[in-house]
């Protein structure tokens, strides 16, 4: 048996044990109310439980009402994903990672971080990854490696679950210094590199906050070593 033959039915021998377990469980969503509007909306999401009973929860999102009701219902049907937002992680022509340190306002502190952004309307992944790099880092994705340099996960992820839809592609990119960063007027924001030895140490000593995506991701590679960033050659 080919490995590829194997991993095809391990794929739908998983897939199906997942809807073994959620078909009779999945509560349905009966209505979605707007309670307030701004930069963020607030829903309320009103379910029908599996008990029969009826349940509210409260949500947050980016999206217009209509549009945050078609996403749910495309949830709901497993179709693909869109992001909504891109989160890069550079690697840099001597191997070593760069992050950014950047004041969030609504947690009042300075923040760890890759450099992220929301995708703008029309845009490919590949666009947005590179108007975010030129804006928060002044880098450039390589053109001198003649192979796969932009390298997404194969699955977007969400920012979180318990309050909002919003979708994230996390890519890892081998990039360059290409110029001065341009960000927004309202971010301030400060790059610094880490060779891939000293991760852990930074781990153990960092005092600032660390966002989750950055914090797991610095794991990954603290214990993987150099391949991580030998995969994207490949």
């Amino acid at each position: 048996m080919s490995a590829k033959t194997l991993y095809d039915q391990q794929e739908k021998s998983i897939k199906r044990k997942v809807a073994n377990m959620s078909d009779a469980k999945t509560p349905q969503l009966l209505d979605v109310q707007l309670v307030s509007s701004g930069w963020l909306n607030k829903y309320e999401l009103t379910y029908r439980a599996p008990d029969g009973s009826t349940l509210t929860y409260e949500s947050v999102s980016r999206k217009g009402l209509k549009d945050y009701a078609r996403t749910l219902e495309a949830n709901a049907r497993g179709d693909a994903s869109t992001p909504d937002a891109v989160c890069i992680v550079p690697i840099l022509p001597d191997g070593s990672i760069m992050l950014i340190r950047e004041f969030r306002y609504p947690v009042n502190a300075w923040c760890i971080a890759f450099p992220a952004g929301l995708m703008e309307k029309g845009e490919t992944l590949e666009d947005c990854v590179t108007r975010e790099l030129c804006e928060e880092t002044g880098c450039r994705v390589r053109t001198d490696l003649g192979g796969e340099v932009i390298r997404p996960l194969p699955q977007s992820g969400y920012s979180s679950v318990g309050m909002s839809e919003e979708n994230v592609h996390v890519v890892i990119a081998q990039v360059e210094r290409a110029g001065e960063a341009q960000p927004e007027r309202n971010e301030l924001i400060e790059t610094f590199t880490l060779a891939r030895g000293e991760i852990a140490s930074f781990l153990e000593s960092n005092k600032d906050l660390i966002g989750t995506r950055c914090q797991l991701m610095l794991e990954a590679m603290k214990t993987q070593g150099s391949n991580m960033s030998e995969d994207v050659h490949r």
